[in-house]
């Protein structure tokens, strides 16, 4: 157990070794492919077009993992990893809300429903534990601000969320979208302001 809580505290403190970003790649790869097998059926009956704002968590494990891959290769690319790490947060934190209100509402606890809220907490906690690494500049920041509100007018503008888990779930969904792209900005932008510096071999700024 003691050896477990030090290689948290390791992880804590410098997750950009490779020893830990090797196995979240991998574990973030096989994470999108269930994904977008989950997604199949949206997809299907969705533009082609439209596809790139359809399946918003693997999607946002997908850019995790090549944003571990890019900074294994080398500092900066810190527009990409904003983009990346938030995204990871977002979906992890929103896809908690929706099944916690699913089960609160009366939904059976399934293993199903179980192991997306695990893997979405981990999601979440993974964008967490990397972006508190970077300091991004104004410009960065505003750039993600942008995207990720774009992502929330794609998905309740013209109705391209996921499939939600029970009926009258869309106003909760747009809220904590919402929410969560505006509060993740102001977090990004107090960390900057506070923030002393980079932490981790491969923290950047800008």
């Amino acid at each position: 157990m003691a050896q477990v809580i030090r290689l948290w505290q390791d992880f804590w403190r410098n997750p950009r070794q490779g020893r830990f970003m090797i196995p979240l790649v991998i574990i973030n790869v096989a994470g999108s492919a269930y994904g977008y097998y989950w997604y199949r059926e949206q997809l299907a009956r969705t533009p082609y077009y439209y596809w790139p704002f359809v399946p918003d968590s693997p999607l946002s494990t997908t850019l995790f993992a090549l944003a571990l891959l890019l900074s294994l290769a080398g500092p900066g690319r810190l527009l990409f990893q904003a983009v990346a790490l938030t995204a990871s947060i977002k979906y992890g934190i929103w896809a908690i809300v929706m099944i916690s209100h699913y089960w609160l509402q009366g939904g059976p606890l399934e293993f199903t429903e179980a192991m997306l809220w695990v893997s979405h907490f981990g999601m979440a906690l993974q964008g967490f534990i990397y972006l508190k690494t970077l300091q991004p500049g104004h410009g960065v920041i505003l750039f993600t601000a942008c995207w990720m509100l774009l992502n929330d007018f794609m998905d309740y503008g013209l109705g391209l969320h996921p499939d939600l888990f029970a009926a009258g779930q869309r106003g909760l969904a747009l809220l904590t979208a919402a929410g969560l792209s505006l509060t993740i900005t102001a977090g990004m932008a107090l960390g900057r302001r506070f923030k002393a510096g980079p932490a981790g071999s491969g923290a950047t700024t800008g």
